[in-house]
């Protein structure tokens, strides 16, 4: 089979057969987060990244290679969720701004797309690393240019370019040590992998499970936005929780086990490791699943989140279209307000926290973190909420920095600062530290600065087995993160608690500040509190309720 040229319509189904692909893959890629804690989501951020571009595509009949580059260029970049949405999103932008004035692609063509595509990311990231999503965009645009030179069939080409994509994500450990002591590739580079595969399966004519593709009403190769939404709604509920054995397990029951959860759900992974049972399960009831649970023993770690508000995206979207305009009719729209000298917006996720920030001044919280990157159309839709002059982003996650930045790029009516804090209580001394009639330049420099000064830690548990740092960490272990790496491990919060405060104190600390999570008591949090002021009498000790998910303690040292 020899290919030489690809049309739009061809190009279409190939894009299309992308996005499917890494969408059946993303849990996969998900789980090749370096540290075993329980929010990675490079998956499911390229995913809903692609999938916003899908929808574009979806929505044009009789498309050209100029609308089909606009709309995966457009859709990708308002859609684009954590670095590696936002650095796939790069990318398409510069491949399709180098296709876009061609009726048919050929090797030259996609060739030069991807020079380009991998041109674009590098500048979009500010420090970029080699061993990530990046180098594998380069190493392909490398090969392509090699392979340029000696063919002109599409059908070789995409295989070696395919195989060298391969090669060079294989190598991604040993270009960044923390993906080699982990045992496992860049997770971004895998997605783009995948992406790119299910672009070539399409061009060989391989089956795809058919969907509806809504721009021609007909079944067609390619992936279905509201298919997606329909299945989140059927099993709307992402349920996990740990149980600690008390009763008879065995194989048998596992089994059993795993069929009831299969009647009431689906994306079952049901893992034992001795006395300790990790549950997840997708599901319209978490309740059945949480009670099937305590007939073997206790649950800890328990988690449910709302796979609507992360997959549904569409509908989300089109809610809040027509909640803005229902708005604008009403004359409630935010520019109706006294225009401010300055306004603020967060990311942030849990009521406790949501009230501090709204607290301290902060005009609109953006629910999200660390298991729910925001979107860049999230910020912009933010961003025309708040009527300033200057408007600072508290992204408070480092995953969603380069997403704020991206937001900024978009917006030209506002002048827009991003101050790059990578968690909440970095984000919480940000906004202390405003000083209203100082210049936004001289504010995002004070801000950043005693920002920069806070010492900050998370208490949560670790999904798998690993060793990180010479600390081996088995599934279910409590482990204490400090800004870089993780500094403890052990079997009670509570204790690992107090060794992580310990682990960043030092003789010049003043303040020590815990938000405590949804699964925290009151009774519990304040234990940890008593017990600290007993460590430093002489340090302020600060208890707040942080309502945030995964997270039992959010840790601030000043």
């Amino acid at each position: 089979m020899i290919v030489k040229t690809i049309d739009a319509k061809t190009f279409k189904k190939m894009f299309l057969a992308g996005a499917a692909s890494i969408e059946a893959k993303k849990e996969y890629i998900n789980e090749l987060n370096v540290f075993p804690v329980p929010d990675g989501d490079t998956g499911t951020n390229m995913t809903l990244t692609i999938m916003s571009a899908v929808k574009e595509v979806n929505s044009l009949s009789n498309p050209s290679i100029e609308t089909l580059s606009k709309a995966i260029s457009s859709g990708s970049l308002r859609g684009a969720r954590g670095n590696s949405g936002v650095i796939l999103s790069q990318l398409f932008r510069g491949f399709t701004k180098e296709i876009k004035d061609h009726n048919e692609l050929n090797v030259t063509v996609i060739t030069n797309g991807l020079i380009k595509a991998s041109e674009t990311a590098y500048r979009a990231v500010m420090k970029p690393k080699e061993g990530t999503i990046l180098t594998v965009a380069r190493g392909a645009a490398e090969k392509a240019a090699q392979l340029a030179l000696e063919t002109d069939d599409l059908v070789y080409f995409g295989e070696e370019v395919i195989a060298h994509m391969e090669e060079v994500l294989d190598q991604t450990p040993e270009l960044l040590p923390v993906l080699k002591e982990a045992g496992v590739v860049d997770s971004g580079g895998q997605g783009l992998l995948e992406i790119v595969k299910g672009a070539y399966d399409a061009l060989l004519g391989k089956e795809i499970t058919p969907m509806i593709d809504t721009s021609e009403g007909t079944t067609t190769t390619g992936i279905n936005v509201e298919r997606f939404a329909l299945e989140d709604i059927k099993f709307g509920y992402c349920t996990e929780f740990i149980i600690m054995v008390e009763k008879e397990y065995n194989l048998g029951i596992e089994i059993e086990f795993k069929k009831y959860l299969q009647s009431i759900g689906d994306s079952i992974v049901v893992v034992s490791d001795d006395d300790i049972v990790k549950v997840h399960v997708h599901t319209n009831d978490p309740g059945l699943a949480i009670q099937k649970g305590l007939t073997y023993g206790s649950l800890t770690n328990m988690k449910i989140d709302n796979m609507r508000e992360e997959h549904n995206e569409m509908l989300i979207k089109d809610a809040q279209k027509a909640a803005k305009e229902a708005e604008a009719s009403e004359n409630k729209s935010a520019m109706e307000k006294p225009r401010k000298k300055a306004g603020f917006i967060a990311v942030s996720m849990g009521e406790g926290l949501g009230e501090i920030f709204t607290g301290l001044g902060v005009d609109c919280i953006i629910e999200g973190g660390q298991t729910m990157n925001p979107s860049t159309e999230d910020m912009l839709n933010a961003i025309s909420e708040v009527n300033a002059d200057t408007i600072f982003i508290l992204p408070n996650n480092s995953n969603i920095i380069l997403t704020a930045e991206q937001a900024k790029q978009l917006t030209e009516d506002k002048n827009i600062v991003v101050i790059p804090s990578k968690n909440v209580p970095q984000g919480i001394t940000a906004v202390i530290n405003y000083v209203y009639d100082k210049s936004p330049e001289a504010n995002a420099e004070r801000m950043t600065s005693e920002m920069m000064k806070v010492k900050s830690g998370q208490i949560t548990y670790a999904i798998r087995d690993t060793v990180i740092d010479g600390k081996e960490i088995k599934q279910g272990n409590i482990m204490g993160l400090g800004d870089k790496t993780i500094h403890c491990v052990g079997e009670d919060v509570k204790d690992t608690t107090i060794e992580l405060v310990q682990s960043i104190v030092d003789d010049e600390s003043e303040l020590i500040s815990l938000y405590y999570g949804a699964v925290v008591t009151d009774e519990e949090a304040n234990e940890v509190g008593e017990e600290l002021m007993n460590l430093y009498p002489d340090l302020d000790i600060e208890i707040h309720f942080g309502g945030q998910p995964i997270y039992y303690y959010l840790i601030s040292v000043e």
